[in-house]
């Protein structure tokens, strides 16, 4: 009877594992970074590269950093979003396009229409290896210290906009 009994508790804590792991929401995927200061980096602005950008500018404000790139497919879904959120002028946007042409950036932004502040290019991808980025497009919050507040991977959709990073944004800004 005593041989069954550490299998058994095995299987029973090997069950609620698998359980909790089934039901997270797998487009959370945490990131080691948020409440944590956002990398530093200097980089080009897309369509002035002789000038530079640092989140140091950005300091005393929220902004959100949007990772994207002109060959990513979810980031001409997440474009009109974008587009419209820049429109209601609630929050600054800029704009990281990454491991892209910067001739294959622009053109897209001047296709489909610019709904950054500015725009940075990380050709190389070494800024978006620093902050994380699984995959585009990425969304960071960035609160007024410079502070990463969340991180959304995947597309900006309306639902996402609406229910979380709005409702943050607004509290950070109230701060």
């Amino acid at each position: 009877m005593m041989r069954f009994i550490l299998p058994f508790v095995i299987f029973l804590v090997l069950s609620v594992f698998l359980y909790k792991g089934l039901g997270r929401d797998t487009r959370e995927v945490p990131s080691p970074l948020v409440g944590k200061p956002a990398p530093a980096f200097v980089l080009p602005l897309l369509h002035e590269p002789g000038k530079v950008f640092s989140p140091k500018e950005m300091q005393g404000r929220v902004w959100l950093l949007n990772v994207w790139a002109s060959w990513c497919g979810a980031c001409k879904d997440e474009h009109p979003v974008l587009m419209a959120l820049s429109q209601q002028n609630i929050v600054p946007i800029v704009g990281l396009d990454y491991k892209d042409k910067a001739v294959d950036g622009e053109a897209t932004l001047k296709k489909a229409g610019d709904p950054y502040s500015l725009v940075i290019a990380d050709a190389d991808g070494k800024v978006g290896f620093d902050y994380g980025v699984y995959g585009v497009p990425e969304t960071y919050v960035i609160d007024k210290n410079g502070i990463i507040a969340y991180k959304l991977i995947g597309a900006l959709t309306s639902q996402n906009l609406r229910e979380k990073i709005l409702p943050l944004v607004a509290e950070l800004q109230a701060k």
